[in-house]
């Protein structure tokens, strides 16, 4: 009976068995199956992928476009974000207001109206005209106020105590931020970046809005074809789960390995 309960209960930082793990996950597995099964059988919708077969260059086209997507727009929203975190900072206060309004607005505003204001208005009026580079800069400004939060809080978040000490054992201000800083702020930033990625991947289906061919399109065009459009969704989400689980579980591992007490 003690067994069985174990697999079953743990407390909250209680270590799970493997098998416990397996066995859980499998029956949420099932029972998020049944309910969709369930679902589809009310509204009596029966599934059939077999057409996908016909589009597999079109999807893996598109697949391979979503992931020059976010990998452009991780590496471009990383300067915007250790930039814009520096210029929080900055004594030059035109600056420093430049980046906290830039921040503010981003944040507080939906991607969807920032992809027509910058395209529509901005691009048009700067003569952008390739809309895979549109998207880029277009996601990598959204991703970038965010990243500029986080490398910002977790530089607010070291104890004021320890750039004392780096003082007071004769520490340069370039040896604190090399010896003191920047290995805290990698440990710090690097588990909330790597899950970052993992939202620039979904946010990047948004850039369909101005027919970037990325996944999200092509999806949409092939269900606009054979009109399966619980099927092409259904294989959509599966695709972006191939992506961003994988992201998710790496982000996870480096979140425990870099957990500490103060």
């Amino acid at each position: 009976m003690k067994k069985l309960r174990k697999l079953f209960w743990a407390k909250e930082k209680e270590k799970v068995g493997p098998a416990a793990v397996l066995l859980n996950l499998l029956l949420v597995v099932l029972l998020w199956v049944l309910l969709f099964w369930i679902s589809l059988h009310t509204i009596q919708v029966q599934l059939d992928f077999s057409f996908l077969g016909q589009f597999r260059i079109r999807v893996w086209d598109g697949f391979l476009v979503t992931l020059k997507l976010s990998l452009f727009s991780l590496i471009l929203s990383l300067v915007i974000g250790v930039l814009s975190a520096a210029g929080q900072s900055s004594s030059l206060l035109i600056i420093r207001y430049f980046c906290n309004v830039y921040v503010k607005f981003i944040r507080g505003t939906p991607l969807i109206m920032q992809i027509y204001l910058f395209f529509y208005i901005v691009g048009t009026a700067w003569g952008v005209k390739n809309r895979f580079a549109a998207g880029v800069i277009i996601l990598s400004i959204f991703e970038g106020a965010y990243i500029a939060e986080i490398i910002r809080g977790s530089l607010l978040s070291i104890e004021s105590a320890q750039l004392e000490a780096a003082r007071a054992v004769g520490f340069t201000q370039r040896q604190t931020l090399r010896y003191v800083l920047l290995p805290q702020m990698v440990a710090r930033t690097l588990p909330a970046l790597t899950g970052q990625f993992a939202s620039i991947i979904k946010d990047s289906s948004l850039l369909s809005m101005i027919a970037v061919i990325e996944l999200t399109q092509t999806m949409r065009e092939i269900s606009a074809v054979n009109f399966r459009l619980f099927e092409c969704y259904l294989f959509l989400g599966v695709l972006y789960l191939c992506l961003t689980l994988p992201i998710s579980l790496v982000s996870e591992k480096l979140e425990r390995k870099f957990r500490y007490e103060n």
